[in-house]
């Protein structure tokens, strides 16, 4: 069976966005969607408090409405909801491990700590063995395009070939871009280089994608700054992270902070190296 692609849900008003983003997604991909909210139960021993049997009802109706919700507007949606009983971060990252994709909801542009639950969303993107998707609350209606952010200096495999089949499956231009930062004071012939290192990156994709248009881009703003910029008019920006040994700090890069926050639109980050 095709595996599913997850959305992690709660109780805030990011939820839905974010909800409904992947439900388009599972449809476009004739996948099944699966809605999970964790919940914390009582340690073994502990005593039952008076109010725990009214939070679980709550979060078990939080799940009905959603998926009642989201049958209503996506006719022919395959989808489920499920009550896991963990820490919410190992909750998401389990399901996330046999999931297509892991989709979060975050807060608007520019909100301080805009991450699903504070610090959660932070650790799953940081963590997450498979592709993350962040959606802003105030995402607008999605757009064919596709963005990806290209390094010339580590892998690129599984980012492009995210970027190629989400933009191939959309119908939309795909605008690779790197951004190689102020103060570089590039040659005519190092830009030209560049040139050659981003076309020579993308040359494989394109002969498994030839129906793909692409659009190359360099820039000399700093990464975090000009692969979100790039990103304006498309419906999703993809962005690698290389990965990392787990730890109580989770480090996301500049680049992946930036876009979470700023970017115009979606973000995916491809776990790839």
């Amino acid at each position: 069976m095709a595996a599913p692609i997850t959305v992690g849900v709660d109780g805030f008003a990011e939820s839905p966005p974010a909800a409904h983003w992947a439900a388009r997604e599972a449809l476009l991909r004739d996948l099944r969607l699966r809605l999970v909210h964790a919940w914390n139960p009582p340690s073994p021993g502990a005593p039952t408090l008076p109010h725990e049997d009214d939070l679980n009802y709550w979060a078990q109706r939080l799940l009905t409405d959603l998926v009642g919700e989201l049958r209503d507007a996506h006719p022919g949606l395959r989808v489920s909801a499920e009550l896991v009983p963990r820490e919410t971060v190992s909750a998401l990252l389990g399901a996330a491990r046999d999931a297509e994709m892991l989709v979060l909801g975050s807060r608007g542009r520019g909100t301080p700590g805009g991450f699903l639950l504070g610090s959660t969303g932070r650790h799953v993107l940081a963590q997450g063995e498979r592709p993350v998707i962040m959606v802003h609350a105030d995402d607008k209606p999605l757009t064919a395009d596709v963005t990806v952010g290209v390094t010339l200096r580590g892998p690129n495999e599984e980012t492009l070939r995210f970027a190629f089949d989400a933009a191939a499956r959309r119908g939309g231009v795909l605008r690779a871009v790197h951004a190689s930062g102020p103060g570089n004071d590039e040659t005519g012939d190092e830009r030209a280089e560049a040139e050659r290192a981003l076309d020579a990156a993308l040359r494989p994709w394109r002969e498994k994608y030839p129906g793909v248009t692409v659009a190359q881009a360099l820039t000399a703003e700093r990464p975090a700054l000009g692969v979100p910029h790039t990103a304006r008019g498309s419906g999703l920006l993809v962005l690698g992270r290389e990965k990392t040994e787990p730890g109580p700090v989770a480090h996301l890069g500049s680049v992946i902070n930036a876009a979470v926050h700023h970017a115009p639109c979606p973000v995916a980050v491809v776990p790839c190296g």
